[in-house]
């Protein structure tokens, strides 16, 4: 009998790094069952005005995903494709400023129905919360790093001893208590940007959304960011959503991926699937445009991102892409693949020609 394998080497051709999955991850599936601790099913943000001549933006439409117990899943896309508004629409932060459709389910519980009281007292921060992108925008200058947690556990009803929980809370993230005496202006970008992942990480959620956590830092604290996230996901069995543009650093974290284009997810599975075998052509372009140590020139996909101010009729990329064939005039269905799916025409090519 072969020995029993507790990991699997996958290694892409346009990258430089080999990829270590568990094997665990490479058998995770999109049907999480009941136990999925986030179910999202149609979800749509529409961005508008009251007057009628204004443009409606689509920026997120008819999103599937679903997220088991202690897995990380990574949203990577260029700028503009609607990553930050899909995270801000699982914290209900775009009531009264988007129009928001579709079913979100947090362990059971539909987010969307909720009222805004009962998600405030019940889900925010509690279970869900969400690391906003440049900590400096996330901190008010006026006020000590102290008073801004306190006030984190003031609004929410917290009822055991404020330093116990600030004091854990700095340190689950590598700092000294003394930054608490300080206000903003008077830290490192990485000592905000721990900071703001500590508040997020206060009231102890099962959840968190970290919207491109490493955006602005060097390279050294980008890796010290990233080592905590691993960290904290390890120890405490936390789920992550991880909203960035950088694939490399998605591989370190997420177990599942989510591409996105034009505001919708083009492809989703686990780590291994879509970095191994990517289907969908924009995939492949994000991976072939990662440098590689052999000195091979990067590919670039060519065009510009499409206008969302229409819902969608046919492939958001079919303007751009190089496989685009007659049928890419009709909206692609969700193609279902091993762990996942695939928006794209050429897998009802390659099931005919199978």
């Amino acid at each position: 009998m072969p020995p029993r394998l507790d990991c699997c080497l996958i290694r892409h051709a346009d990258s430089p790094t080999a990829l270590f999955i568990s094997l665990d991850a490479a058998r995770w599936i999109l049907d999480v069952g009941d136990g999925a601790l986030l179910d999202i099913r149609g979800l749509s943000a529409t961005y508008g005005s009251a007057a009628e001549s204004a443009k409606r933006v689509h920026a997120v439409y008819d999103v599937d995903l679903r997220v088991g117990e202690g897995t990380s899943i990574g949203i990577a896309g260029e700028s503009a494709c609607g990553k930050s508004t899909l995270g801000l629409a699982l914290m209900r932060m775009l009531d009264g400023i988007a129009e928001t459709e579709g079913e979100v389910r947090f362990a059971g519980q539909s987010v969307l129905e909720m009222t805004p009281s009962e998600f405030d007292s019940e889900f925010r921060w509690r279970r869900i919360s969400m690391i906003f992108q440049g900590a400096m925008n996330s901190l008010d200058p006026v006020f000590t790093i102290r008073d801004q947690f306190n006030e984190i556990l003031a609004r929410h009803g917290f009822e055991g001893d404020y330093g116990t929980a600030v004091a854990g809370a700095v340190e689950s993230v590598g700092l000294y208590e003394d930054i608490l005496a300080r206000y903003p202006h008077e830290l490192s970008g990485g000592m905000k940007q721990r900071v703001v992942i500590a508040m997020a990480l206060l009231l102890g959620p099962r959840f968190v959304i970290a919207d491109e956590p490493t955006t602005a830092l060097d390279v050294l604290i980008q890796a010290q960011i990233i080592s905590l996230l691993k960290s904290l996901k390890r120890e405490s069995g936390m789920s992550f959503m991880l909203i960035t543009h950088d694939l490399a650093l998605l591989s370190e974290v997420a177990d599942v991926v989510g591409i996105m284009y034009g505001g919708q997810i083009v492809e989703f599975g686990s780590l291994g699937e879509v970095y191994g075998s990517p289907r969908h052509p924009y995939t492949r372009g994000l991976l072939g445009a990662i440098p590689t140590l052999d000195g091979q020139k990067p590919g670039y996909i060519r065009g510009s991102p499409p206008a969302l101010f229409d819902e969608p009729s046919q492939c958001r990329f079919i303007d751009r892409c190089p496989l685009a064939m007659e049928k890419c005039k009709n909206m692609p269905p969700k193609f279902k693949t091993a762990t996942g799916y695939v928006m794209c025409w050429l897998e009802d090519e390659q099931d005919s020609a199978r």
